[in-house]
């Protein structure tokens, strides 16, 4: 169960993240939106600041090559969340077209040229959706979590093997969204 009130204070915690995935550009990893956005008390904070530290390492042009070489080159760790989930493209297709049309229910209106389980595009989804008081957000924040928290997962653990600074932002993502389930559900899981 999404607790909405830990969920709407990381809703722009969530947007960075989606910013930070998007490729990178020179405005992405200025020092000034990260001390705006992210603090101490977030539960991906060190995680954060460990990508901070790693990424400005490299000028923006090694980044957008890192960015390339991790994401777009590298089919085991892809930021489309069902690339390497399903057998059949009808079954994937299906579920894009139900996210498409879960981003529309909730007013977010997709770019043409972009899949609807890019990662950037869900996370943007998750920060800027309008949910206040709607009976159907519960359960599609839910789908739309574990989505990404199996996508991810994959993600997680290609990094870690490369030692890749991106590591350090999906791990954040993951415990971004984990500290929004209740934890009654959490211990359900184990």
């Amino acid at each position: 169960m999404i607790n909405f009130k830990l969920f709407e204070q990381y809703q722009t915690l969530l947007g960075y993240h989606a910013q930070l995935l998007d490729f990178p550009n020179k405005q992405t990893f200025k020092s000034e939106t990260f001390k705006q956005i992210v603090d101490e008390t977030q539960p991906s904070y060190e995680e954060l600041k460990a990508f901070k530290a790693e990424i400005e390492q490299y000028s923006i042009i090694e980044v957008q090559q890192l960015y390339s070489d991790t994401f777009d080159f590298n089919k085991k760790a892809p930021l489309y969340m069902t690339y390497n989930k399903f057998d059949t493209q009808k079954e994937r297709g299906q579920l894009l077209a139900k996210l498409k049309v879960l981003y529309e229910m909730f007013g977010l209106k997709m770019v043409d040229q972009e899949l609807s389980d890019f990662l950037p595009l869900m996370l943007e989804f998750l920060s800027v959706a309008n949910w206040n008081e709607d009976d159907r957000a519960i359960d599609n924040i839910e789908f739309v979590i574990m989505i990404i928290e199996d996508g991810t997962f994959a993600i997680s653990e290609q990094l870690a093997k490369s030692q890749n600074p991106y590591y350090h932002l999906i791990r954040s993502l993951r415990k971004t969204l984990k500290a929004c389930i209740e934890l009654e559900q959490m211990n359900e899981v184990k």
